[in-house]
């Protein structure tokens, strides 16, 4: 199935047109001070992320006038820019390494990155495709676990933008669109959770809490039957059973923004309730929906949740899994079982699109409309 679908989707026209592209989605952050405000902006006018009604852009630009100097503040607290960017490239790239040498059937492999809201974003990654000449592309969503307002608002980008750009689809697309139980994130969890639970004393170790933290999302999305909280769980789950349950943990949410009912309970506040109490020696904090640093966890964790609480010394945040070898050799893993499935999206993707593409606006309504070969259908 997959020679079939590589001879069918090949063409000649550049030198990077033999292969497969890997383009990793994500939201992104903006890599210097002065990205702040657009990076804002793009944000709050998501209707996918952050559903404002039928003055979205009104309200954005007021939230982002408001936000903006002091999130720039914080980007300057953590370096002048998120380092997200940088990380993604290389982890894209190390990917792309391993994938020549594991996938030769499906090499050359070249790696893009496309970000939702900063550079680069999703239409100039895609014009760069074009002029590459690429026919052939594995969108890699690097949230590891599935929301409509994330992953499907990445697709949903790509979707327009390549109505666009790419009418005649000169590229055939397929996407990896979940991977909450993967082995490589899994174990690249377990492995820094044990990391940082060696901080601890011996005598105590098996009673510090191991506390996940993902980010939260507005219960009107999560009510639509969004498959984010119990993907989360999920990976939270996988990781305590390679870890053999060795200590108490809970799953809480982070980063809520606005008036509105968001998911809980709240990272800040149980962390403050977990280390109040004198019988728990410690807490071990995993941003476990995230695959590299950025202001989530090295500022709102690292900084703000610190200055919160009354111990903030009983508190280690588990590393991000930013450029761990384990990691980088899954990601590529990943890639390649994909591409030998034959499969174009993951078996949820059609139902998560009929759940959750409530006020979204220009987008399809089966995932056939848009991956596999599109060179018969009309944009």
């Amino acid at each position: 199935m997959l020679k079939n679908f590589i001879r069918r989707v090949s063409t000649s026209a550049t030198p990077k047109s033999q292969g497969t592209a890997v383009v990793f989605m994500n939201m992104g952050g903006p890599s210097t001070v002065p990205e702040t405000r657009d990076f804002l902006f793009r944000l709050f006018s998501d209707g996918d992320l952050i559903p404002l009604g039928p003055f979205q852009n009104s309200i954005a630009k007021f939230i982002t006038w408001r936000r903006t100097p002091m999130i720039e503040k914080y980007y300057k607290t953590i370096g002048g820019g998120s380092p997200i960017r940088k990380w993604s490239e290389f982890q894209a790239a190390k990917a792309c390494e391993r994938l020549d040498k594991i996938s030769p059937e499906t090499a050359p492999h070249h790696p893009y990155v496309a970000f939702r809201y900063a550079n680069p974003l999703t239409k100039e990654t895609l014009q760069k495709m074009l002029a590459d000449g690429i026919t052939r592309a594995v969108a890699f969503s690097q949230y590891p676990q599935f929301s409509y307002s994330t992953t499907a608002s990445s697709i949903n980008d790509l979707y327009r933008l390549s109505k666009i750009h790419d009418p005649e689809g000169q590229i055939n697309w397929s996407i990896i669109d979940r991977w909450p139980q993967h082995p490589c994130l899994v174990k690249t969890f377990a492995n820094h959770i044990t990391d940082a639970l060696q901080k601890f004393p011996e005598n105590v170790r098996d009673e510090v809490v191991i506390q996940f933290s993902a980010h939260s999302l507005p219960m009107d999305i999560i009510n639509r039957g969004d498959s984010y909280p119990a993907e989360v769980a999920a990976t939270v789950y996988a990781v305590m059973q390679k870890l053999n349950f060795s200590n108490p943990y809970r799953l809480t949410w982070q980063s809520q923004v606005g008036p509105k009912p968001w998911l809980g309970a709240q990272t800040e506040k149980t962390c403050e309730r977990i280390t109040n109490n004198e019988s728990v020696p410690g807490v071990v904090i995993v941003p476990i929906a995230f695959t590299s640093d950025h202001i989530e966890t090295l500022h709102e964790l690292d900084i703000e949740l610190k200055e919160a609480i009354d111990h903030p010394d009983k508190v280690v945040r588990c590393e991000s899994l930013n450029g761990d070898p384990i990691f980088l050799e899954g990601l590529a893993d990943l890639v390649k079982d994909h591409l030998e499935s034959g499969k174009l999206y993951s078996k949820q993707l059609p139902l998560d699109y009929k759940l959750g593409s409530v006020s979204a606006k220009n987008v399809f309504k089966h995932p056939d409309e848009f991956f596999g070969d599109r060179s018969h259908k009309k944009a």
